[in-house]
């Protein structure tokens, strides 16, 4: 095997938005940081993704630090700010009365968060209801959230944030390049890394989807657990670029790369691509950076 390297790193501050290509990101006990710490809900307080709106990929998210906020856009939408941390309203209990707290779900798990609102520059439950077209709020994870996950496979000790089950996925270029050469094959339109939207893109792997058999690695001074393959739902489906689904040459709707990955990454009752990832408790306020060097600790 080649030497191994980090090629790229995205973080997608508010799940199912778009995501941002960073040259480095630092670790938290739940993520990177402002890795999916916002999620819009619907009128239940259940979380809502490009399943079913794949419009929202075209939300684009970009973090403004200096000014304490994220700056939200979209097609035909002003510019939306939100703060980027209620940590200054709470008491040394971690409670605020003065703030909104909701009961939120992501597959099942329910937690509570804080309701992003009227309190921001502009109103967000209205920015959000009007772009996606059903009754929507943005809310966002505090550090004294815990959100307890139904699955039970990430242990007592590690927390999540709003990602699906995970805090963490890794996705060879190498997988994705075979995945291409197959759809190229067929006459079909090759796809985007951005489909996938993993948190960690490894450079130098020899063969597609090698790191299925990877049970622990190491990137820069952080290792990582890989626990469990990423079961692939639909949205690899949806175009990042236009906010709907695939089309094949003739503008019809199609279902790749789900169909083609089917044909050879179905088993088990899933469609399996990259792998999920669990940092040691050590690593937390460790910064990766792009380039860093890579390699495989054990492999399952």
């Amino acid at each position: 095997m080649a030497e191994l390297s980090l090629s790229e790193i995205y973080i997608y501050p508010i799940k199912s938005a778009a995501g941002i290509a960073v040259q480095a990101a630092q670790l938290t006990d739940r993520g990177l940081h402002y890795d999916r710490r916002w999620m819009v809900v619907d009128a239940k307080g259940k979380f809502i993704t490009q399943r079913r709106f794949p419009r929202m990929a075209l939300i684009g998210v970009s973090i403004h630090e200096s000014a304490g906020c994220l700056r939200l856009s979209a097609p035909g939408m002003a510019d939306l700010s939100v703060p980027v941390d209620f940590s200054l309203g709470l008491d040394a209990s971690g409670c605020n009365e003065s703030l909104d707290w909701v009961s939120v779900e992501v597959w099942g798990d329910r937690c509570n968060a804080i309701a992003v609102g009227p309190g921001s520059q502009q109103n967000s439950q209205q920015w959000f209801t009007q772009f996606i077209g059903i009754d929507a709020q943005l809310v966002y994870m505090p550090d004294n959230c815990n959100r307890p996950t139904a699955h039970g496979q990430l242990g007592d000790n590690q927390l999540v944030s709003f990602a699906d089950g995970y805090p963490y996925l890794l996705i060879s270029e190498a997988s994705l390049a075979g995945l291409n050469e197959k759809l190229t094959a067929q006459g079909k339109v090759p796809v985007t890394m951005q489909r996938f939207r993993p948190n960690f893109v490894i450079k130098g792997v020899d063969v597609p989807h090698a790191e299925d058999s990877w049970q622990q690695v190491q990137i820069g001074e952080v290792v990582f657990d890989l626990p469990k393959l990423c079961d692939r739902c639909s949205i690899p489906n949806v175009d990042p670029m236009t906010g709907d689904f695939s089309k094949d040459k003739l503008g019809q709707r199609t279902s790749e790369p789900t169909t083609t990955l089917s044909n050879y990454r179905f088993w088990d009752q899933g469609i399996w691509f990259g792998q999920n990832c669990i940092q040691h408790a050590a690593a937390s306020g460790s910064t990766l950076r792009v380039g860093d060097a890579a390699k495989v600790l054990a492999l399952k």
